[in-house]
Formats: structure tokens, C-alpha cells, sequence
């Protein structure tokens, strides 16, 4: 497999989704505005957002690909396992369609303070759950595909929700502003629709056999699900942070919204260069491990590496430094103020620290899955999480809203860590001379030349564009030479 070109690949598809995404974000910024309106959108599409990364793109895919990887890819274990996954999205649907006054009032207690607040997140709650059926099952049809090293289609398939949500958001322009929430719930619904069937045909197309059945409780089947059980707690953990998060939030005006836009400006680089590492890596390193080549992990590992942190550390740097501009000529629009540009702002300056540790924990944590080993990642998450938990808590009434970047900071180091001395114990991981002089040079290299942007004044878009682009320009062929120098 050629590593660097699928990661390549998968890189700038999740990159053409993202600017989508931000064109989006900036027509919810224009039409919504950062409050009540957009606080209710938001807080109602991260529920169906969480079951889709715990059961779709999370968990399963983690557990099922190595697994399917290591019975050469049989076509029965996984029309077993898509079977049992549809019906078990049908019944989590059901039991949340009814418990959702319950559910939102969990999530997002502050908005009980507003009048109708409350009520209207719980109706759009109700019509936006319906795209957890066709999203989770969608992620699994793509962890079919990416096992095949069938990337770029999955990876694509973003861009159709962004795509239909922009469209959405225009045509409401010509409606009352009540209506618009609607239309963009429904939206949601009829995005996840389309995706499934899009990969479904993909599927069938290359006739890899798989169809609906009925599931059976075959020994493999409770063998991925007591893995997928043990999973789930750890990735359950993860979104049970993300709700208490919410959760602290929903006390300051404005704050969802704020920790919407910093944490997806922060997303952008690491779904660019992050996730695509790890969607390749738990197919291939999956694939050495099954051959007992611990050698090719280990080359895959390093240079997965090198090249992630070639281009992450200047964009730690870059959104440091830029973090005011980039949000004000980007969403300060409409309804949004500067007040809103300054709080989300602030909020990226502290969580882009935290990028680096998100990449090696990519690679860390996708070598322990891909080697079966789920219990390991969980605990790791488990304990990392309760610390970012503690922090949200203890640092809110202090620091209001930037208790959570300063959470999620501390427990990306602390899960780094973790990660890092289970792959060691386990001899699954070899940081060689030659990776650990590149990075620190890409590190010296990035801090550098973001010094100078400090003294940069930015009077326009065109202007920060124009910046941004000179920084890469410099950066690049210097970050180039400094990898074949550390050779």
C-alpha cells in the first residue's frame, strides 16, 4: 500500500469538506448569528453528531476493520455485523424519539432558562436523531471500502452534508426566521439518506456481497461485541466530556456557540491531516500486523510522523498567531459581533496547543487497535477524560467558557502519555533518529517564522490570505530540506 498517497488522498477530500463546512459555518453565522438561534441548531445536531463518532465512526470501525482484516475480509462475518448494527440503530432511535425532553434537558440545562428555549431544541432534537440510522450505517459501508484501501469516496461523503446544508441556508433567507431551523433538521436527515445510498451503490458496484440478513449470534459476532462493549465505555466517556461540556457552557450566553467555532477552526487541520493519517494507518498497519511484520509498522509509524508534523506545526503556530483575524474576516458578518470574534478567538489560541498531541495520539491509538488491543485505548481515554472533567468543573467559575480549552489541552497531553507507554511496553512503537530530529527542526522551523507574523498587519481577507500563504511558501521547501537533512 502507498501510504503517503492514500493519506495524500483522504487529506484533501476531508480538506474540500472542511472548506465547505466553513462556508456553511459562515451562512449559520450570517442568518443565525452566535446566539439563541444557533445555540438550539447546534446543541441539537451534536447529539446525533456523538452516536455517529460512538458507534459509527468510532468504536466499530476500530474494532471491525482489524478484525475483518484478520478473516481475509469474509463476506458472512460482515453481513452479520451490519445486520445486528441496523437493527440495534433502529431500537437506539426509538428509545431516544421518546426520552428526548429527558435527554436534551440533560444536555443542555441552561437553555431552561430562555423560554421556549428548551421546547424547540427538543422538536428539532426529535427530527435531526432520524440521520443517526443512515450516518452510523454509512460509516460502517465506508470501514467496508477503506478495508479494501477504498478511500477517497468515504472520505468525500462529507461534502454531500455540507453541500445540502449551505443550499438549505440559502433558500431560508427567503423564509420567516422561524422556519429556518427546520429546514436545516430536515436537511440533516436527508443528507445522511443520500450518503448511505451513495455507498451502498459503491458497494454492490464492486460486489463485495454484503446485503441485509438475519443476524445471527455467532462466536465472531460476540467476539466484536465484547470488544465493541468495551469500546463503547471509553468512546462513551469521550462523549459524556463533550456533554459536560456543553453542559458548563450552556450557562454563559453564547458560549456553545463560541466552542462550536473554536473547536472547528481547530478541526480543520487535524481532520486534514490527522484523521487521514489514521483512516490509512488502521488499514495498513491492520494488514502488517496480521503478516507478523512489526518492521513495517514501524516504518509506516515514523513516516506517518514526519509528515503529519511537517504540516501540523505551523498550523499550531499560524492559528495562534492569527487566530482574531481569521475569525473576524470569516464570520464577523451579519448578527455576528466583534464581542463573539474576540471570545472565539481566545478560545483557538489555547486549544491549538494542544494539535501535536492529537496527531501522535492518531497514530498511537489506531496501532493498538489495529493489533485488537481495546482495553488499553478505553482506559487510557477513560482516564484522560475524567481529568478534562475536573478541569471544565474547577476552572469555570474562574475563567468561564475557557475552562474548556484549557480541559481539553491537559488531557491531550495526559492521554499522549498514556498511549505512548502502552505501544512502548508492548514493543509496538519505534520513534527512529532520523523522525525525532525532523520534528523538533519542523518545531524550530514553525515558531520562527510565525514570530514575524506578529508584526504583520492584516487589513482585509485578501490581506490574511496573502499571509497565510507567504507563511507556507517560506515554510514548506525549508521543512522539506530540514526532513532530508535529518536523514
Amino acid at each position: 500500500m502507498n501510504i503517503g498517497k492514500h493519506i495524500f488522498g483522504v487529506g484533501v477530500m476531508t480538506g474540500i469538506s472542511r472548506i465547505f463546512g466553513f462556508v456553511r459555518d459562515m451562512l449559520i453565522a450570517r442568518v443565525l448569528g452566535a446566539g439563541r438561534l444557533s445555540d438550539i441548531f447546534l446543541a441539537a445536531f451534536k447529539l446525533p453528531n456523538l452516536f455517529r463518532d460512538l458507534l459509527g465512526e468510532g468504536a466499530l470501525s476500530a474494532i471491525f476493520i482489524p478484525m475483518y482484516t484478520d478473516m481475509k475480509k469474509d463476506d458472512t462475518f460482515a453481513k452479520n455485523v451490519f445486520s445486528w448494527l441496523m437493527v440495534g440503530l433502529l431500537g437506539i432511535t426509538i428509545v431516544f424519539e421518546i426520552f428526548m425532553p429527558l435527554i436534551v434537558w440533560f444536555l443542555a440545562p441552561g437553555f431552561a432558562n430562555d423560554p421556549g428555549k428548551l421546547q424547540l431544541t427538543i422538536v428539532i432534537s426529535r427530527i435531526m436523531f432520524l440521520y443517526v440510522i443512515f450516518i452510523c450505517g454509512a460509516a460502517f459501508l465506508s470501514a467496508i471500502l477503506n478495508a479494501f484501501s477504498k478511500f477517497l469516496l468515504a472520505a468525500f461523503m462529507p461534502v454531500m452534508l455540507n453541500i445540502m446544508l449551505i443550499c438549505a441556508l440559502l433558500i431560508s433567507m427567503f423564509f420567516a426566521q422561524s422556519s429556518v431551523l427546520y429546514i436545516m433538521a430536515i436537511t440533516v436527515v436527508l443528507s445522511g439518506i443520500i450518503q448511505f445510498g451513495i455507498l451502498w451503490e459503491r458497494i454492490r458496484h464492486n460486489h463485495f456481497g454484503l446485503r441485509l440478513i438475519k443476524p445471527r449470534l455467532t462466536p465472531t459476532v460476540r467476539s466484536i461485541f465484547k470488544r465493541l462493549g468495551v469500546s463503547v465505555i471509553g468512546n462513551g466517556f469521550y462523549q459524556i466530556t463533550i456533554i459536560i461540556g456543553t453542559l458548563v457552557a450552556s450557562f454563559q450566553s453564547g458560549a456553545v456557540s463560541w466552542l462550536y467555532y473554536s473547536d472547528r477552526i481547530i478541526q480543520l487541520p487535524f481532520a486534514m491531516i490527522g484523521l487521514a493519517v489514521g483512516t490509512v494507518l488502521i488499514s495498513s498497519i491492520s494488514n502488517a500486523l496480521a503478516s507478523n511484520n512489526i518492521r513495517s509498522v514501524y516504518i509506516q509509524q515514523n513516516s506517518s510522523l514526519r509528515r503529519s508534523m511537517m504540516l501540523i506545526l505551523p498550523c499550531v503556530v499560524g492559528l495562534f498567531v492569527l487566530a482574531e483575524p481569521i475569525i473576524k474576516y470569516l464570520f464577523e458578518y451579519g448578527a455576528w459581533t466583534h464581542a463573539s470574534t474576540h471570545a472565539v478567538a481566545v478560545a483557538i489560541m489555547i486549544q491549538s496547543l494542544v494539535l501535536p498531541a492529537m496527531m501522535f495520539s492518531q497514530i498511537y491509538s489506531k496501532t493498538l487497535y489495529a493489533s485488537q488491543d481495546v482495553k488499553t485505548p478505553v482506559k487510557t481515554s477513560m482516564i484522560s477524560l475524567a481529568v478534562a472533567s475536573i478541569v471544565y468543573l474547577g476552572a469555570f467559575p474562574f475563567v468561564g467558557y475557557l475552562a474548556i480549552p484549557i480541559g481539553v489541552v491537559v488531557s491531550g497531553y495526559l492521554k499522549n502519555i498514556l498511549l505512548y507507554r502502552a505501544c512502548r511496553q508492548r514493543d509496538l512503537v519505534h520513534h527512529d533518529g532520523r523522525t525525532i530530529r525532523a520534528v523538533a527542526g519542523f518545531a524550530l522551523l514553525a515558531v520562527g517564522l510565525g514570530m514575524g507574523l506578529w508584526f504583520v498587519p492584516i487589513t482585509s481577507f485578501i490581506v490574511l490570505g496573502l499571509v497565510i500563504a507567504g507563511y507556507a511558501i517560506l515554510y514548506l521547501p525549508m521543512a522539506y530540506v530540514c526532513d532530508r537533512l535529518a536523514h
